[in-house]
C-alpha cells in the first residue's frame, strides 16, 4: 500500500478535503491520510510515498523531518531543501535571467546588526550606502518588505525617502528589499500544480483578505492570459515548485511577476472561494496520485528546478 500524507497546521478546510478526494478515487493500493510523526530517526522514512507539506515553513522540526524523508526516498511536495534555500530577492534575480518581467528591486542590510556581529563584521559594506543611486533606480512610490517572508507581514508602502528611513528604523534585524511599485490595471494570482496545471484567478490585493479573490472576473485578452500562463510555467520550472502561486500586476499590458515564492499558498475555501477551492483540491489529489504511482523507494523522488539541474558541473 502506497500512502499519501498531508502535513499541516491550523488549516481547517483543505487538508480534510484533500484526503477525502484522494480516497474517493479508489485508486488501487493508494490511500491518503494525515501524516503522523512519532519518531524521526536518521535515514528512516515514516512510510509515506508522498507528503504534501503545508506547515514546515513555520516549524523547524518539521522542516528537518521532511529533509530526512526526502533523503530516504519520499516524494516531498515542495522540496524542503530548495524551499529552505530560496528567498524572494533571489526569485526576482532568477526571473530576470529567464525573461520574466519583475519590478526593479534592491536588497538592503538589516538596520540593526545581527546577533554576534559588530561594525567590524561589515567592513566590506560601504557607509553610507549609495542611497541616491538606490532611490533613483527603484523610484517612489515603492514597497519595502522582507526578502524572505510572507503573509504581508512587515510590508510598507513608501512614498519618499523620509518615509523609507522611518520604516527602515522599525525593521530591526530583518533583511529587507525595496521594490518598485507597479501601478496596475489588472492583478492575478495563479495556482500552479505539478509545474503544468494552472488556474489564473483575478485578484485584488487592496481588498480585505476574504474578498481578494474576485468572484466575477472580467474578460481578458487571449494574448495576456497566454503570456501569464507562459510566465507561470517558466518560473515554476526554473524553481522546481510543484505547489505554488504566482502573482502578477499588469501595467501597460505587461504582466510583472510580483510574488512567486508561495510554496504553501492559501487554499482555504473561505478565502479562495468554492470554485477555486474545488480546482485546487482536485488537482492536488491528482498530482499526489500521479507521484505515488511513479514513486520508487530506491530513488530520490523530490523535484529540483531547472536552475539547479542546469548548473554547470
Amino acid at each position: 500500500m502506497k500512502k499519501i500524507g498531508i502535513l499541516f497546521g491550523m488549516e481547517e478546510t483543505f487538508p480534510p478535503a484533500f484526503v477525502e478526494r484522494v480516497n474517493s478515487k479508489n485508486e488501487k493500493d493508494i490511500v491518503a491520510e494525515y501524516v503522523t510523526v512519532d519518531k524521526v530517526a536518521m535515514g528512516q522514512p515514516l512510510g509515506y510515498a508522498v507528503i504534501i507539506d503545508r506547515i514546515s515553513q513555520d516549524v523547524p522540526f518539521y522542516r528537518a523531518m521532511l529533509k530526512n524523508e526526502a533523503a530516504a526516498g519520499t516524494c516531498v511536495i515542495n522540496n524542503p531543501f530548495w524551499w529552505s534555500a530560496d528567498d524572494k530577492f533571489f526569485n526576482n534575480a532568477l526571473a530576470t535571467q529567464i525573461g520574466v518581467p519583475v519590478p526593479k528591486t534592491v536588497i538592503l542590510p538589516s538596520n540593526v546588526h545581527p546577533p554576534d556581529t559588530t561594525s567590524k563584521s561589515f567592513r566590506n559594506l560601504a557607509y553610507p550606502l549609495d542611497w541616491d543611486g538606490i532611490f533613483n533606480y527603484v523610484g517612489f512610490p515603492a514597497y519595502f518588505k522582507p526578502f524572505a517572508g510572507g503573509g504581508w507581514k512587515n510590508v510598507y508602502r513608501i512614498e519618499n525617502r523620509e518615509q523609507f528611513f522611518e520604516a527602515y528604523h522599525e525593521t530591526g534585524q530583518l533583511v529587507m528589499m525595496l521594490q518598485e511599485e507597479i501601478v496596475f490595471t489588472d492583478y492575478f494570482r495563479c495556482y500552479c500544480l505539478d509545474r503544468k496545471e494552472i488556474r489564473i484567478m483575478d485578484y485584488d490585493p487592496k481588498q480585505p483578505h476574504h474578498l481578494r479573490y474576485v468572484r466575477e472576473p472580467k474578460k481578458h485578452s487571449k494574448a495576456l492570459i497566454g503570456k501569464i500562463r507562459e510566465y507561470v510555467l517558466k518560473l515554476n520550472n526554473a524553481l522546481g515548485y510543484d505547489f505554488n502561486t504566482v502573482e502578477f500586476a499588469v501595467r501597460d499590458g505587461i504582466p510583472y511577476a510580483i510574488d512567486f515564492c508561495n510554496p504553501a499558498p492559501d487554499a482555504d475555501v473561505n478565502s479562495v472561494g468554492e470554485e477555486n477551492f474545488e480546482w485546487v483540491v482536485e488537482n492536488a489529489a491528482k498530482m499526489a496520485i500521479r507521484r505515488a504511482k511513479a514513486w520508487n523507494p530506491k530513488k530520490y523522488n523530490t523535484t529540483w528546478g531547472e536552475f539547479i539541474k542546469n548548473t554547470a558541473k
